[in-house]
């Protein structure tokens, strides 16, 4: 990979001019260099993705956030630290950016998840992901870990929870811890991980119970909560989800950072029929998130009805003129 490509990479990324389609696989495109590239380029591709945090909008913010904390790479820390202290930016990427700082799951950074999460007056959807990215670093590291036995995942992912251990839990088992509020927001973060793995893949037994099963947190009080199970249906793409992403997208009474990751999940399972005539009702909502979202998710359908096989550009085609 070389630094003029990662350069085109970043121009793309961080042009306001550039379609959004197009800024998020230039995104997706540094991710992956980010992560396996030498350890100089992967440094520049982390440097190229924090620049766009420039941008006014929330939703490439949040997903650069996203993108960095699955980078493994000590390199994103800084950023994720100013993102999450930048009190005059959105609670959506604040609350990305300490959710990343848990996946990195250096230690040094629970003192500033520790304030945040105790500070007064603080955003709710940040309170609750610093707690859950705490009890991810000290789980990390902790002689309970060593001892768990932990299902192998169909997911690559880097997860704000670990799934709960491969101990013959049931769905219906998993489905009380998901939906039990006396239990800490981490345990019931590891019951939505392990369903989402007992949905995979899409034709087991367990997938359709599963995916009912995490539909209900939808009825959850906590909007982090909520927008934590539209992240997993997107990565399950599992036609089964199609009516409560619907509902949830519909519903404008619903938080914008749940609706927006409605729409990317829906976005996911676009070859499905009637999702892209859902998604194509929102494309001009009030909500500025959700409007984005929505085409983006358009153009990830137009990618699942194709036969490309990757939806980010291609890094070495990245240098060509758009």
């Amino acid at each position: 990979m070389t630094e003029a490509t990662v350069h085109s990479l970043r121009e793309r990324l961080c042009s306001e001019s550039t379609p959004l389609p197009v800024r998020f696989r230039a995104l997706f495109s540094l991710k992956h260099v980010a992560t396996t590239g030498d350890p100089a380029t992967a440094v520049a591709a982390i440097e190229a993705i924090a620049a766009g945090f420039a941008s006014p909008s929330a939703l490439l913010k949040h997903e650069l956030a996203y993108c960095l904390g699955q980078t493994k790479n000590e390199a994103a820390v800084n950023p994720l630290r100013d993102v999450l202290s930048d009190l005059n930016e959105d609670p959506m990427c604040r609350h990305e950016a300490a959710e990343a700082l848990g996946a990195l799951g250096n230690s040094e950074n629970l003192e500033l998840l520790k304030y945040f999460r105790d500070r007064e007056g603080e955003e709710v959807v940040v309170t609750e992901t610093c707690e859950i990215a705490i009890d991810r670093i000290e789980w990390e590291s902790s002689q309970e870990r060593q001892q768990e036995k932990l299902r192998q995942s169909d997911f690559a992912s880097i997860d704000p929870a670990p799934p709960l251990p491969d101990s013959g839990n049931t769905v219906e088992e998993l489905g009380k811890t998901l939906m039990d509020t006396t239990q800490p927001l981490f345990m019931r973060y590891r019951a939505m991980f392990a369903l989402r793995d007992l949905a995979s893949p899409p034709d087991c037994p367990t997938a359709v119970p599963a995916v009912l099963a995490l539909a209900k947190g939808f009825t959850d009080s906590s909007a982090l909560f909520r927008h934590e199970i539209a992240f997993v249906f997107g990565q399950l793409s599992h036609p089964a989800s199609i009516p409560a992403l619907t509902g949830a997208l519909s519903n404008v009474e619903e938080a914008s950072m749940v609706r927006h990751e409605a729409a990317e999940a829906l976005g996911s399972l676009g070859e499905e029929e009637g999702v892209e005539e859902v998604l194509k009702r929102f494309l001009h909502d009030k909500e500025k998130v959700v409007r984005e979202s929505v085409i983006v998710a358009l153009d990830m359908a137009e990618y699942e009805q194709s036969n490309n096989a990757e939806y980010a550009l291609i890094p070495e085609a990245a240098s060509a003129s758009a």
